[in-house]
């Protein structure tokens, strides 16, 4: 009976030869299996699921989802451009325990505020002129002081205490905003009150003596307001019902009416109120 052959006997070269090129597939297969690993997508996190049962018959509830609203940007306060050509700022000002004691509010407006609004800044520390200053300004420019306040309600003292302030008595003073001459006048309030050249001295105190007077009229001869309005504008003091809540302006009245007290003292019947009448006692 023959017999078949199933498996022909390997080689011994032939086994060798085999186990070097499964040596080599395997080498090359363990070196391209990080380059690999690497060329492909990195694994998702994980993360675990949670299911949520459906409502039960009847119940209206359902999933609330909380969006918290933007975060809020406080806004940009505006800027205000005050007649004297000043950039106004938010109060606070330096002196505002002076408005602790002098309401700013025009219901409390009235011509009987002088006086306690001079007590209060006898108790604190608000910087006024030197007597020498005001009394030069006055030897310059009296002349045309009274002048220009004759048949008004405005006070010579009251004018020679806006001009120390706000032009220190220099005739050709101009701000960086445009404020011009002695009183500082803008253009727009120069023209409204018939000042062709701000840096006519004589002109120039016409103009601010108009825009006092016309403002004692309209806040009704009360320091305080009109004080504001020259400095912020009487359409700033409406807006606010009273003094603006500017730094510049809480300042700007205390520094006046502290120049004010200087002021009348160099008059020979010092005024009562800042509509009174004053013959300077040293004039050119």
């Amino acid at each position: 009976m023959g017999y078949f052959r199933l498996i022909e006997p390997i080689s011994t070269k032939k086994q060798a030869g085999m186990y070097r090129f499964f040596g080599y597939s395997l080498l090359l297969a363990s070196l391209a299996a990080p380059m690999a690993l690497a060329d492909g997508p990195k694994p998702f996190p994980e993360f675990e699921s949670k299911r949520i049962k459906a409502p039960k018959a009847g119940k209206t509830g359902r999933i609330t989802v909380q969006i918290d609203d933007a975060p809020a940007v406080a806004a940009t306060p505006e800027a205000v451009t005050t007649p004297s050509g000043a950039i106004a700022a938010s109060a606070p000002g330096r002196y505002d325990w002076f408005w602790d004691k002098v309401s700013p509010d025009a219901a409390r407006s009235g011509p009987g505020r002088l006086q306690p609004a001079l007590d209060t800044l006898a108790g604190g520390k608000v910087p006024a002129p030197r007597l020498q200053q005001m009394q030069d300004i006055a030897k310059t420019n009296g002349i045309d002081i009274l002048r220009a306040t004759i048949g008004t309600q405005v006070s010579p003292a009251l004018v020679l205490a806006v001009i120390t302030v706000e032009s220190a008595g220099k005739a050709d003073a101009i701000s960086g905003a445009g404020a011009e001459g002695l009183m500082q006048l803008m253009p727009d309030t120069a023209a409204r009150f018939g000042v062709s050249d701000s840096f006519d001295a004589d002109q120039n105190i016409l103009g601010g003596v108009k825009y006092l007077d016309w403002l004692m009229g309209e806040f009704e001869h009360d320091p305080i307001l009109v004080l504001a309005g020259y400095n912020a504008g009487e359409g700033s003091v409406r807006k606010h019902a009273g003094v603006p809540p500017f730094a510049e302006t809480r300042d700007y009245v205390p520094k006046v009416l502290a120049a004010f007290q200087v002021a009348r003292g160099l008059c020979k019947s010092p005024p009562e109120l800042i509509s009174d009448g004053c013959v300077f006692a040293a004039m050119k």
